[in-house]
């Protein structure tokens, strides 16, 4: 599967009962796409047992922020095992908050979507999550490249 290229997207959520202000939540994904448009629908895999998987079960409420080329540090660091807090991490990424999910929305992204979870379905050591679309915007520039990932390593189309 490491011959697939795959579009690299952070996947963030707000997580309401972790301490007295609420945290920020985010993962690196290279496992999302559209399922259906209509209704607008969109799916990502997580892995079984981590924290996003943990909070996506009991919070439907989430984003995805397609990120561009110029974001590999940030797909780097949310992909991390043993990285910093997640606290930490998003006090060093520009973003804003959503308006129906109340998730992180990367600043400058391709593209940003935020989402309710409709299903959960297990497969093997994943949870593939499928949500409706709430809404979606186009933050960045239109000539912006994708961030892809491809044979173990982030790459840019050109």
């Amino acid at each position: 599967m490491a011959r697939l290229a795959a579009g690299v997207v952070l996947v963030t959520a707000y997580d309401p009962d972790d301490g007295p202000n609420g945290e920020d939540v985010g993962m690196t994904a290279t496992a999302f796409m559209s399922v259906s448009l209509d209704p607008p629908l969109v799916m990502v895999s997580v892995r079984d047992g981590s924290r996003m998987d943990e909070l996506l079960e009991r919070q439907p409420l989430w984003a995805a922020s397609l990120l561009t080329d110029g974001q590999r540090q940030t797909a780097g660091r949310f992909a991390m095992k043993g990285r910093l807090s997640d606290r930490l991490l998003f006090q060093e990424v520009p973003h804003t908050r959503g308006e129906h999910s109340g998730a992180a929305l990367v600043d400058d992204a391709l593209a940003v979507l935020e989402c309710r979870t409709e299903q959960r379905v297990r497969a093997g050591d994943h949870t593939l999550v499928i949500a409706r679309v709430l809404g979606a915007a186009l933050p960045h520039a239109p000539d912006a490249e994708p961030l892809t990932y491809y044979r173990g390593r982030y790459r840019s189309l050109s």
